[in-house]
């Protein structure tokens, strides 16, 4: 809106980036040689750490002890950037990330939460501190680049494990726009993109088999994260007081957040429900102050200012902003003359509490009951048991709206009709449990199809529960679970990595018609008419060996960038408009693109598609450097964009012309329930973050195959298995 802003203070901290771990305190060490002489860590042939203490306190404390020692650099960063602090060490460029995160998680508020928390949390946050710390004590070569010391309230920071939570919705180009014209301008936010390929789908697969419709007539789950790689690591951890959980736990975090213990498991995936809002603020200028029109009444904007250091080649200076919030939450942006507040979720104690106790679910009732709590926010849940129940629980933070609003766009923060009315209860909800079809899934999708017939109906709900809609792996999970009954581990996970790409059913008989419909007198006809016989005897499937495979990919998101603008434009998706909007020219013209592209890259447009598609891990890197002269492992699967159940995001990096995924499929695992469990497994390039481990890319040619390892859950499965057994600091 233009209003001036109090001036900012723009100066020099004196303070250290990368300083030596901090000394212990009076005591310290030895409570944690005590401490660690109760658990004992027993790596197994892959390198996979199976945490055992006598009390849930141990196991959180060697847990986090086992995850610094595979990548201290993931753990601390995960902090960093969740206490706003990464431009400390980054730089510039992530001075809005840091502002955004303050804005919403405040230090001196996380303490006094921690201060307020039940003994039993305390004790599992400060166990987690201790294993951090005594970890850098007895690694003293290990430079943390800026957390020298761990305290049990940072745990509260980053308490729900999703790869990108709430608060990454908001944009930082419009906070920029908003906040930073205050005083001295630090930078600009960093270029969304290069004007590659169209974003990969984020999310995640999740599938419950119930018994009518296995062989063995055990419940069957599967977990199968779609991350950016290296984002979780793969851990048993269990105690004396009835934790054993094995799974997928981001790095920094004491619980596993999608896995299995003995008795259930759990997967989740990113929701499409609106769980977020906006509030339109009309903002007036009184006094030194602003104001904000609510109902008959003026209130005033809450101002505070907040400091975001970030790091110069000179040293440490930093950016004070004056930041503003209404009783909706904190302004983000400006839009049409008004100031925008956002809305959501935040109860850090009670998402830490549910994020720890479904791990000790004993069963479905157990596990719904941790779901009362109703803060895992950005999920949807997939879940089984030995019992034999199956479960689709749609996100578990529903906020109650008038249903007369579109909640999808910012609503008039004046009208007090637009308030918050308590949560959604569970039932409430479009959930599923035991459906009759003995199936259930979520891809990210809506959840109306989640259980074929059996599916909740789009009818019966707010509009606000469902912002997304069905996706070409939705239509694809239907496909591999419909009309079958005798599904193993074996065929749940042939069903995971099933090759068929479901967005070229519609996509590919249009791109044939429009080669049919040319006149053959067409130089552009002609350019692609051995494409097109290729194309026409593909049977949409993946392969590495495929040149089809490569030619429809490159096809789609040519034919994606050229045309996407006009879909917005239009209202529709983009893969309804690319079937039903473009001409016969516009398809054959990308066709003809993509096999330039194809032909200069790689010398001839018929290149097998494993060729092209490549996973690479070269460094401990969070970022990878990757490049065409280095190894690399030939990947089948596609992008889920097109269909694809084993997601594998790629594109192309630092003038390469092969293309490296980044994300999708990045732990996956089966699980079978009964009297015991079984389960098998894979994990992204391996356990470490070290390059010189054995176990750093280990699993890369498994995973690039899908073929999942066994599962070492029982102490009489790992004998034969063990590669080393210790005690934290030995």
């Amino acid at each position: 809106m233009g209003f001036a802003m109090k001036k900012p203070v723009f100066f020099l901290v004196m303070a250290c980036i990368s300083c030596a771990p901090a000394v212990p305190g009076d005591g310290d060490q030895a409570r944690w040689e005590r401490q660690a002489r109760d658990v004992r860590i027993i790596r197994d042939d892959w390198g996979i750490p199976h945490i055992h203490g006598k009390t849930d306190a141990d196991a959180v404390f060697g847990l986090v002890y086992a995850q610094a020692e595979d990548d201290f650099n993931r753990v601390e960063t995960n902090y960093i950037n969740a206490m706003g602090r990464l431009a400390e060490v980054e730089g510039v460029k992530e001075v809005y990330r840091d502002l955004r995160m303050k804005l919403f998680i405040d230090l001196d508020s996380m303490k006094a939460w921690y201060a307020a928390s039940p003994e039993w949390l305390k004790k599992l946050m400060k166990a987690h501190a201790d294993g951090l710390n005594y970890y850098l004590s007895k690694h003293p070569q290990v430079k943390p680049r800026l957390i020298t010391r761990f305290e049990p309230w940072m745990a509260l920071t980053f308490s729900e494990g999703s790869i990108g939570g709430d608060i990454e919705r908001i944009s930082l180009s419009q906070l920029e726009a908003l906040y930073g014209h205050q005083g001295d301008h630090p930078g600009k936010v960093a270029p969304a993109g290069d004007g590659g390929p169209p974003p990969e789908p984020s999310g995640s697969n999740g599938i419950a088999i119930a018994p009518s419709n296995t062989a063995s007539h055990h419940a069957l789950l599967l977990i199968n994260p779609h991350t950016s790689f290296f984002f979780r690591a793969e851990v048993q951890v269990a105690s004396d007081e009835g934790l054993n959980a094995y799974g997928a736990v981001t790095w920094g975090q004491f619980f596993v957040y999608q896995g299995f213990n003995q008795h259930a498991g759990w997967m989740h995936t990113s929701s499409g429900v609106d769980a977020i809002d906006e509030y339109l603020e009309t903002v007036v200028k009184k006094g030194d102050g602003f104001v904000y029109r609510y109902g008959k009444e003026e209130r005033p904007f809450t101002a505070r200012a907040i400091t975001v250091p970030y790091r110069t080649d000179t040293g440490v200076v930093a950016k004070t902003f004056t930041v503003y919030r209404s009783h909706h939450g904190p302004v983000v942006r400006e839009a049409s003359g008004k100031w925008v507040s956002v809305r959501l979720m935040q109860e850090p104690v009670k998402a830490l509490t549910q994020s720890y106790l479904r791990t000790k679910a004993k069963g479905y009732q157990d596990f719904r009951q941790t779901m009362e709590m109703h803060t895992n926010s950005s999920n949807n849940t997939v879940f089984a048991d030995a019992q034999g129940n199956i479960a689709y629980f749609h996100a578990n933070f529903i906020p109650k709206r008038d249903s007369r609003f579109d909640w999808t766009l910012p609503v008039d923060g004046s009208d007090p009709a637009t308030e918050w009315n308590g949560v959604h209860s569970i039932d409430e909800s479009p959930n599923v449990l035991n459906p009759a079809g003995g199936w259930l899934y979520n891809t990210n999708n809506w959840p109306f199809t989640a259980a074929g017939a059996s599916s909740p109906k789009r009818d019966a709900y707010p509009a606000y529960m469902e912002s997304g809609g069905e996706n070409p792996r939705g239509l694809h999970a239907v496909k591999v679970l419909e009309g079958k009954t005798d599904f193993t581990l074996t065929s749940l996970i042939a069903a995971a990595f099933d090759s068929y790409l479901t967005a070229f059913t519609d996509l590919m008989p249009v791109l044939l018609q429009a080669y049919d419909q040319t006149p053959s007198s067409s130089p552009l006809k002609n350019r692609v008419s051995r494409q097109i016989e290729a194309l026409r005897a593909w049977d949409l499937r993946w392969s590495a060996t495929s040149v089809p495979t490569s030619l429809a990919v490159f096809w789609g998101e040519e034919l994606w960038q050229r045309v996407s603008d006009d879909a917005r434009k239009a209202g529709m998706s983009v893969y309804q408009y690319m079937a039903t909007r473009t001409t016969p020219r516009q398809r054959l013209e990308a066709l003809a693109a993509a096999s330039d592209k194809l032909q200069r890259d790689f010398g001839r447009w018929n290149t097998p598609w494993g060729e092209i598609n490549r996973f690479q891990r070269l460094t401990g890197d969070i970022v990878q450097p990757f490049n065409d002269q280095g190894p690399s492992t030939p990947v089948g699967f596609t992008s889920a964009r097109w269909g694809s159940l084993a997601a594998f995001g790629a594109r192309s990096f630092n003038g390469s012309k092969r293309i490296y995924g980044t994300s999708g499929n990045s732990f996956v695992a089966v699980v079978e329930f009964g009297d015991s469990v079984r389960a098998r497994a894979i994990t992204a390039g391996g356990e470490s973050g070290d390059p010189v481990s054995r176990h750093f890319n280990d699993q890369a040619k498994r995973y690039s195959t899908g073929d999942l390892r066994e599962v070492y859950f029982y102490p009489a499965q790992l004998k034969g298995h063990v590669e080393r057994e210790y005690h934290p600091g030995q």
